[in-house]
């Protein structure tokens, strides 16, 4: 795996579990890398968008990736301060 630029994952609209699923398998069968995910497709501001950031970001940080997230809408951002997880992105 070239390790010279990061992993690109991309979310889809809405944030499914299977989708979460999806990506945190790829984050689970890949060495420790850069992430950059990118939630400016994540149309629809929920909790289970702000469900599927924080999985995503639990399972980066237990394997070692350094996940930083790109492109979150407005709506998003402040549901993600609102419930403590500004920090995600």
């Amino acid at each position: 795996m070239d390790t010279s630029r990061p992993l690109v994952l991309t979310f889809a609209a809405r944030a499914t579990s299977e989708e979460v699923a999806r990506l945190c398998a790829v984050l689970e069968a890949v060495p420790p890398t850069d992430v950059r995910c990118e939630v400016g497709a994540l149309t629809h501001a929920d909790l289970a968008a702000v469900d599927a950031l924080a999985r995503l970001r639990l399972t980066a940080g237990r394997r070692g990736h350094r996940l930083v997230f790109h492109g979150a809408r407005a709506e998003l951002r402040l549901l993600l301060d609102l419930v403590g997880l500004a920090d995600v992105v």
